[in-house]
């Protein structure tokens, strides 16, 4: 019998390691920026062409390689970082295990530029699929330059799971933006398809996360700072207003790299408890530095998660932390019975004594003397009237006579008509009509209807979405929709990406009925809004729309509008737990058999279930 176990041929070893580190085009972008900072580069360029799928280049002013190294770097476990087992507690770069070159050359093809300062030539390599195919003397920059062309080249099933250019943008984004964070004292610029997107300089932490999310970020910013002997913190979180539906305003850095903590995040949420507004989060640009003894980043390829030696610890200490600015920027409610702001006395007038106000009064006049008005007035002076003026009755005299007309008293009474309600008449008689309920709701979640087979029970959120999603769908795609104009325009604020998505939908945005006055980099004018959405859900729509675009969007205009179609269903769609009347369920009903694709929601759910009489009475058997 053969022995069934071999060795696999080191490209076929090297494109399955590939695959753990190298996912997208992202994550080519975030191991040439990283090994960009590792090179202590103070300026990097980050070229990208159809989203990377076809060209992602990084160039950096660091040290540069020496010949043998730029061979060494593509080779497996080769790295400058760490020498020994230990090095991975001291651990102060950002890449160590030496794979990310050579997992890059494995599905790509490279180019590699690199020459140190002291060096009057540099050097070029090639490499396609882990091959060699050409290594020579370039006259080049002090620095390094590493273009990856063709990603998935010979892998052509890794190449088809890759989504469009619109989400593969919007993670080197993402990449970019984790980088650019943590490194403010350096340069970057950003640029696709020959346009620029970013150019940041070198500068504070707050003016980078400012030219990152737009100019009015700044006024949305609480600054975080603390120190103790197991964490230092420092960045900033967003005021409770300017919470958002989404996360993607939300960054933790440990020693500069960018993690993922659902942890941390919660004692983050915990500090904002009573803030938000529920399905709202929380932003955040957090640096937390720590003793690299105390953490283990050597768990995951992407180097996203790392583990803590004390979790309990920081989890209180960031909670206090944010607490503390929330209160001490007056975020937070205080209660203080002690002071009052609107009771303060003004600075200048602190030595001023009180005076006495200068009021002249009439201490002899009488209103209730009968010669107050001609003597005091001749006294004073004053000119008298000349008509004679007529005393008023006293109050005695309103019960004159009332003794003398006691007995008639219940006879007036009795002539007295009031008046009354009118009455209407029907033209049909009481006794005709019925008052037959044929709907009911079921935990304010479910319309339960009867049938001549049994009783049918809606999902009222999933049925009201399809109703919504048909009706926009075929104003976006057939005839324009009517709008409502705002007494006062909507100005709503978003980052430069998010505006250049909603940008993006315009066109279909107002064939649903919404009309813009101004949209700039990042501030939208909204002076009218579809017929029956409340001005209070507009930012709510917006929000999720972006969120559902960032995820997934087809190439098509058809696909597009039937993403805001989806989008905009889901946001005005009737909540589980909202009570409906009687009528209002028998036109949900009655909508939703009138629309084509009734079974299912915009998410292909089903809407409605059907139980016959038969299944009702097996349960009594």
């Amino acid at each position: 019998m053969t022995d069934i176990i071999q060795l696999l041929p080191d490209h076929v070893a090297n494109q399955i390691a590939a695959g753990e580190v190298v996912q997208r085009p992202a994550s080519v972008v975030k191991e040439l920026l990283e090994n960009a900072i590792d090179a202590d580069a103070s300026e990097i360029k980050l070229i990208i062409k159809n989203a990377g799928k076809v060209l992602v280049q990084v160039i950096d002013n660091g040290k540069g390689m020496s010949v043998t190294d730029a061979r060494l770097s593509f080779e497996r476990h080769a790295t400058s970082k760490i020498k020994s087992a230990e090095d991975l507690f001291q651990l102060n770069t950002k890449g160590f295990r030496g794979e990310a070159l050579a997992s890059i050359a494995a599905i790509a093809h490279v180019e590699l530029k690199t020459k140190r300062a002291e060096d009057e030539l540099g050097t070029a390599i090639e490499i396609e699929g882990s091959t060699v195919k050409s290594q020579d003397v370039s006259v080049t920059p002090s620095g390094t330059s590493v273009a990856v062309k063709n990603l998935f080249f010979n892998i052509p099933a890794r190449r088809n799971f890759l989504k469009s250019d619109t989400v593969e943008l919007r993670h080197i984004s993402d990449e970019f933006h984790r980088v650019a964070l943590a490194h403010p004292n350096i340069a970057f610029a950003f640029y696709h398809n020959g346009s620029e997107l970013f150019n940041l300089p070198q500068e504070n932490y707050r003016q980078r996360v400012v030219h990152i999310f737009g100019t009015k970020t700044n006024e949305k910013l609480v600054p975080v700072e603390e120190e103790t002997e197991v964490l230092k913190i420092s960045g900033f979180v967003g005021k409770p207003e300017f919470s958002k539906k989404t996360k993607s305003e939300q960054f933790f850095f440990v020693n500069q790299r960018f993690i993922k903590s659902p942890y941390l995040n919660h004692a983050l949420k915990s500090a904002f408890e009573g803030l938000l507004k529920e399905g709202y989060h929380p932003s955040y640009f957090l640096n937390l530095t720590v003793d690299p003894k105390t953490i283990d980043i050597n768990i995951h390829p992407t180097k996203t998660e790392i583990k803590f030696d004390d979790e309990h610890t920081l989890y209180a200490i960031l909670r206090s932390a944010v607490k503390h600015s929330l209160g001490q920027f007056n975020i937070a409610p205080v209660l203080d019975f002690e002071h009052q702001s609107s009771l303060n006395t003004p600075y200048n007038y602190k030595d001023k004594t009180a005076s006495a106000p200068a009021i002249e009064v009439d201490r002899a006049f009488n209103p209730f003397s009968d010669d107050t008005n001609s003597n005091s007035g001749k006294q004073r002076g004053h000119h008298t009237s000349s008509f004679k003026q007529t005393p008023a009755a006293s109050w005695e005299s309103l019960y004159v006579g009332l003794e003398s007309k006691g007995n008639n008293t219940k006879a007036d009474l009795n002539q007295v008509t009031f008046e009354s309600d009118s009455k209407t008449e029907t033209i049909f008689s009481d006794d005709s009509i019925e008052t037959t309920k044929t709907t009911f709701q079921l935990q304010q979640k479910y319309i339960v209807s009867t049938l001549k087979s049994g009783m049918l029970i809606i999902d009222q959120n999933r049925a009201h979405q399809r109703i919504l999603y048909e009706n926009f769908l075929k104003h976006i795609t057939i005839k324009e929709a009517t709008s409502q104009q705002l007494l006062f325009p909507l100005q709503l604020h978003f980052t430069p990406n998010e505006t250049k998505i909603i940008n993006d939908l315009k066109l279909d945005l107002e064939h649903t009925g919404f009309v813009f006055s101004m949209l700039n980099e990042d501030e939208i004018t909204i002076t009218g809004v579809p017929v029956g959405v409340p001005e209070s859900e507009v930012s709510i729509i917006l929000e999720q729309l972006i969120s559902d675009v960032e995820n997934d969007v087809p190439d098509t205009n058809f696909s597009a509008a039937d993403l805001l179609a989806k989008s905009m269903a889901k946001s005005l769609a009737i909540k589980n737990g909202q009570s409906l009347n009687s009528l209002e369920q028998e036109h949900m009903v009655n909508s939703l058999f009138a629309c084509k694709e009734p079974n299912v929601s915009p998410t292909n759910r089903p809407t409605f279930i059907t139980m016959k009489v038969d299944d009702i009475e097996k349960k009594f058997m």
